[in-house]
């Protein structure tokens, strides 16, 4: 690991140029309910809202922006549940170019549909049995591809960190910012850009407790591989945290906590009865986090990021009506 990091805010405020007028900015919300139940003022930055329904479209988007003429023309590949998958078929479209997704089998319909309706090719897999990199890799090789990682990329990552130039400029004096975590390419992202902007600012990250992948490796101090994990938070199911976000989450985050699929499915609840939001379960993690205690910062102003709201009608009454109660 060397000391100096991959992505820095240069890179992100330049890909926030890159992104303006392609990107929705996305909407902060407050909830009076939210505030009393966390003992702090909250402001919920929706990244639902965010065009493929995701913060995944930001990533995706810069980095294949970034390509040469040559590699967009040969087209992208990626690999992905459902809105990485999403975000770099509709950049692709965009940018003129075309995409091969690699998708879970089990992956959601509606991801499924979405991503095809995007104009990529969906080649599927077992996850609990292929090897997704393999797959990626091989293919990308006979067609000439360009792989476009859902978090493992400066690019993307850089992309991604975007959402907290957009919410430092709409919210002044957050003191805080509570992000969910998947492989790492939010947290990062916006780890580098505020530690410049806002170098105060506690940061912390939110993970499955299934899947807390990020958690062990911190612990071990360097990135370990975990068993696929079974979760409801089907968008955070990697098995590994990454080569370029593992060393930036572990230099300039301040925690990473983790939250059972119970929790997330009270914090689903939650936002949808009180701030009238649809949110799948990854996308709540951060709001989780918050409602069952574990991120305590009392008299102090947070942002929360929702980080996507992808999920079928049927699926989302089906969690909601197992969720906890939300009063």
């Amino acid at each position: 690991m060397t000391n100096r990091l991959t992505v820095t805010a240069d890179d992100v405020h330049a890909a926030a140029k890159r992104l303006f007028g392609v990107a929705h900015r996305t909407p902060v919300l407050t909830s009076r309910t939210l505030n009393q139940r966390t003992g702090t003022t909250v402001f919920v930055k929706c990244e639902s809202f965010q065009r493929v329904g995701a913060f995944k479209f930001r990533g995706a988007y810069n980095a294949v922006a970034r390509l040469n003429d040559d590699a967009r023309r040969r087209g992208v590949i990626a690999f992905s549940s459902g809105n990485h998958a999403q975000a770099v078929a509709l950049a692709a479209h965009v940018l003129g170019s075309h995409a091969v997704v690699v998708m879970p089998r089990d992956a959601p319909a509606s991801k499924v549909t979405a991503t095809a309706h995007y104009g990529a090719e969906v080649v599927t897999f077992d996850r609990y049995t292929d090897d997704r990199f393999e797959i990626t890799d091989r293919l990308a090789a006979e067609r000439g591809l360009t792989v476009i990682p859902p978090y493992d990329h400066p690019d993307v990552v850089a992309g991604a960190g975007t959402t907290a130039v957009e919410l430092w400029d709409d919210v002044d004096g957050l003191d805080a910012l509570v992000v969910p975590l998947g492989g790492g390419g939010q947290l990062a992202g916006c780890a580098t850009v505020l530690r410049t902007i806002a170098p105060t600012t506690y940061i912390v990250g939110v993970e499955t407790e299934a899947g807390d992948k990020n958690r062990r490796s911190l612990r071990a101090g360097q990135p370990v591989r975990i068993p696929v994990p079974r979760t409801i938070a089907d968008g955070v199911t990697g098995e590994r945290t990454g080569d370029v976000t593992f060393p930036i989450i572990q230099r300039l985050v301040d925690d990473v906590v983790v939250v059972t699929d119970e929790e997330i499915l009270t914090a689903m609840k939650f936002l949808f009865d009180r701030m009238k939001l649809v949110v799948e379960p990854s996308g709540a993690l951060a709001v989780a986090a918050m409602l069952a205690g574990r991120v305590r910062m009392l008299h102090r102003r947070v942002g929360l990021v929702v980080s996507g709201g992808n999920i079928s009608t049927d699926l989302f009454g089906q969690l909601i009506s197992a969720g906890g109660s939300s009063d």
